[in-house]
């Protein structure tokens, strides 16, 4: 609960710099299985710093690829790394903002 907690928090603050336009956030399953996450950066101060693809195969039930796109980052991953996923974000954004 912690990393959503963290989340949130990062959210408002994005909202509270730029009224109005709190970044787009979705999660979502994916039929491997697995989970997806876009967060859509382009009205926030990260919209233009680099990202590190992570890619990390070892099968279909131990995977995560993430990235970022058209300013979105993108993550997706097996059926357990949805907190994986949040923490490669995380991390990121606590090297780039914090």
């Amino acid at each position: 609960m912690e990393l959503l907690k963290w989340l949130q928090d990062w959210c408002k603050k994005q909202y509270k710099s730029e009224p109005g336009h709190m970044p787009e956030i979705k999660i979502f399953n994916i039929d491997n299985p697995g989970w997806g996450v876009q967060i859509n950066l382009s009205k926030t101060k990260l919209a233009d710093k680099p990202f590190k693809q992570i890619r990390y195969d070892e099968g279909d039930n131990d995977w995560l690829l993430c990235f970022i796109k058209d300013k979105v980052f993108n993550g997706h991953g097996d059926s357990q790394k949805l907190a994986d996923i949040l923490l490669a974000f995380k991390s990121w954004v606590s090297e780039n903002c914090e």
